[in-house]
């Protein structure tokens, strides 16, 4: 008897006194059950919003759905479709893109796994995309991790992904259903998931400030893109969640915008600075193969002023 067990595991963890304090999954069953009022057992299949509610959260996703689209295709390739799907929701928890295999539609709908369902941790308890999206941090609930006994067969491994203004905007999701899939496999895959969350994060700041220079500012502890946006005078007019924590920054600094000089300033005087923007104009020269009006004209400055910060940072010509 599975689920009565389960059921009997989550109330005995969520009234121990230490409970919400002995782990992330421990946290949430209390929250499950003492903040959202849910029931262990319940059997009831995942909510589902209408479909003109849908195709709205679609439309107010839809450039996130864009650039995330072939990351969300190129995982699926690499961690195969054989009992496993991809799915991107918004910060509702609701389900607004799946990738799997076609034959399996049915058994990802049936397990819940549809687009328009709604997994935030208030609808389905502790779970891979609502647990994520209460934590901001990426999360594996390995099967009777779950809340709910009907998910216990479920492996969801999920990372955030947070907008180009900072705020918490979707949930990559990778669910798997398959029975040979043991812990150490869901937590490996689950740093895949991760990697791939901070990419599309990337992609999609990079694509809200097109029309300006991005610079990679240092490399965050935990990975995450620490991107700063700059104006042709060089003042930093967006930052990724990252570089807002980095920095210290926030919409209210953003608004009235600085010197990337004054913000990335160091110890060593302007040298993160320097590393940054030497950075910037090697890749450029590199994807214009050394042509230097092709690269002036990709960083969105003059040829003479390229070519004195050439000059500045050492980095010699290549041809023209």
């Amino acid at each position: 008897m599975p689920r009565r067990d389960h059921k009997d595991t989550v109330h005995q963890t969520v009234e121990s006194a230490t409970a919400a304090a002995s782990s992330l999954v421990a946290a949430s069953w209390t929250r499950s059950i003492r903040y959202h009022g849910l029931d262990p057992s319940m059997r009831q299949a995942a909510e589902r919003v209408e479909a003109q509610h849908l195709a709205e959260a679609r439309q107010a996703a839809e450039q996130l759905l864009l650039v995330a689209r072939p990351t969300l295709q190129r995982l699926l390739r690499m961690v195969g479709d054989d009992g496993c799907c991809v799915l991107l929701t918004n910060a509702e928890g609701v389900i607004l893109e799946r990738h799997g295999s076609a034959s399996l539609a049915g058994d990802f709908d049936q397990w819940g796994l549809g687009e328009g369902a709604i997994w935030s941790e208030a609808a389905e308890g502790t779970n891979g995309i609502g647990t994520c999206l209460v934590e901001k941090r990426p999360v594996t609930i390995h099967r009777d991790q779950h809340f709910y006994a009907r998910n216990t067969g479920l492996a969801c491994m999920d990372a955030p992904i947070f907008d180009h203004r900072g705020r918490l905007a979707a949930a990559l999701d990778l669910s798997s259903c398959r029975r040979d899939q043991n812990e150490a496999m869901s937590n490996l895959l689950g740093g895949v998931i991760t990697d791939a969350a901070r990419r599309i994060e990337a992609d999609h700041f990079q694509a809200a400030f097109r029309d300006h220079r991005i610079i990679v500012a240092q490399t965050d502890p935990q990975g995450a893109p620490v991107l700063l946006a700059v104006d042709r005078d060089d003042l930093v007019i967006g930052a990724t969640r990252a570089a807002r924590q980095v920095f210290g920054l926030d919409d209210a600094a953003l608004a009235s915008p600085r010197p990337a000089s004054d913000i990335l300033q160091t110890a060593a005087g302007t040298q993160g600075l320097d590393d940054a923007l030497a950075g910037e104009i090697r890749r450029a020269l590199a994807r214009a193969k050394g042509n230097a009006s092709a690269a002036a004209r990709a960083l969105g400055i003059g040829r003479a002023t390229l070519y004195r910060r050439m000059k500045q940072f050492g980095i010699a010509p290549s041809g023209d």
